[in-house]
């Protein structure tokens, strides 16, 4: 019996009761209809880079997403169409667009993970998101039994979120599509680290290349870049999203707390919102790099906000940290942090 801690980045996870490999959106779609006519729990893994399995398993059909295949037109006017088989390797994806002079997606390099994930918590870094390029995507939904192809505007995209997440189980991501502009200049910079890095200011351009090559740098610093012999690297990435509170909610923060106007036009009420530093409130609460609890689970060497398996961890252990760390925040500043990655119990 496969141990599902095998299959994912943070290496934690019991185990599955079936594993099927789908390699084309007809497998996928075939062994999820099989599996919802049976009334049997089904669980679509990816890359295995942002979930927290239970130490219990999952009793029921894990389906890996193996599908491959890139469909590009290239238009001098519309740019680079790319059309993405669910289970196209990320960073393979990113690579090959700086290669061929498609700019856009150079920020997003060294995300762990495969195609069809971005849009499902609408991935991001270093300032790009996929909604910047995402054009349409391709999913099947479980409740109507239909494939559907849904445009961007449709995907209710937002900071690490979007209908596919809002609505868990119910859709099934087959393909996406990207539009991606021409060009050996990458998209405006937004991000203040980067742009140092690349020694040009915020809103400039750089070489799609030199920015790859920097966004690594940077990542590989702070043990976002999968590397079996770094125990920083036995991670999710970020476990937790970056607190979207209204204004009143920061009137008590120290001055020099970092924070950014999250403002949402659609928003109903119209209140302000403001998009709080994760890792300043996880650091300022007193849980500082290495921060652990037992050895087994701890905060990143490199960046606190990363929850890594030192070696040998449970999930229980995992989970225990994070839930110590949400207290932590939660008492010293009266913040409730969110964990980024999808949790299994």
């Amino acid at each position: 019996m496969t141990v599902l801690a095998d299959l994912t980045t943070l290496r934690v996870g019991g185990p599955a009761a079936r594993i099927v490999e789908a390699t084309s959106p007809e497998e996928v779609v075939s062994v999820v209809h099989a599996a919802d006519q049976a009334g049997e729990p089904l669980l679509v893994l990816g890359g295995g880079s942002n979930v927290v399995i239970g130490d219990d398993g999952f009793a029921g059909t894990v389906l890996l997403m193996r599908s491959r295949g890139v469909e590009v037109t290239v238009d001098g006017c519309a740019g680079a169409w790319v059309g993405l088989a669910a289970g196209e390797v990320w960073d393979e994806v990113v690579a090959r667009a700086v290669d061929e002079e498609w700019s856009g997606i150079e920020a997003l390099s060294g995300i762990p993970g495969l195609a069809g994930a971005t849009p499902i918590q609408n991935v991001g870094a270093y300032g790009a998101e996929i909604s910047d390029v995402l054009a349409r995507v391709t999913a099947y939904d479980r409740r109507t039994g239909r494939v559907d192809v849904i445009p961007v505007g449709d995907c209710q995209l937002s900071y690490r979120n979007s209908m596919f997440k809002s609505e868990p189980g119910r859709y099934v991501v087959l393909a996406v599509t990207l539009q991606l502009p021409l060009g050996s200049l990458s998209a405006p910079i937004r991000y203040a680290e980067l742009a140092g890095t690349l020694g040009v200011e915020v809103g400039q351009r750089a070489p799609t290349s030199r920015v790859r090559e920097a966004v690594l740098e940077l990542r590989r610093s702070k043990g976002m870049v999968l590397n079996t012999s770094d125990h920083d690297t036995w991670s999710v990435g970020s476990f937790f999203t970056n607190p979207i509170v209204s204004a009143s909610d920061v009137a008590d923060l120290p001055e020099d707390a970092p924070r950014w106007s999250a403002n949402d036009p659609t928003a109903l009420d119209g209140a302000a919102r403001v998009k709080l530093s994760a890792a300043w409130l996880v650091q300022q609460a007193g849980f500082d790099r290495g921060f652990t609890l037992d050895g087994r689970a701890g905060l990143s060497t490199k960046h606190t906000l990363a929850i890594t398996n030192r070696g040998g961890a449970s999930a229980a252990d995992i989970m225990g940290l994070a839930d110590h760390i949400r207290a932590g925040v939660q008492g010293r500043f009266g913040i409730e942090l969110v964990p980024e990655p999808t949790v299994l119990p």
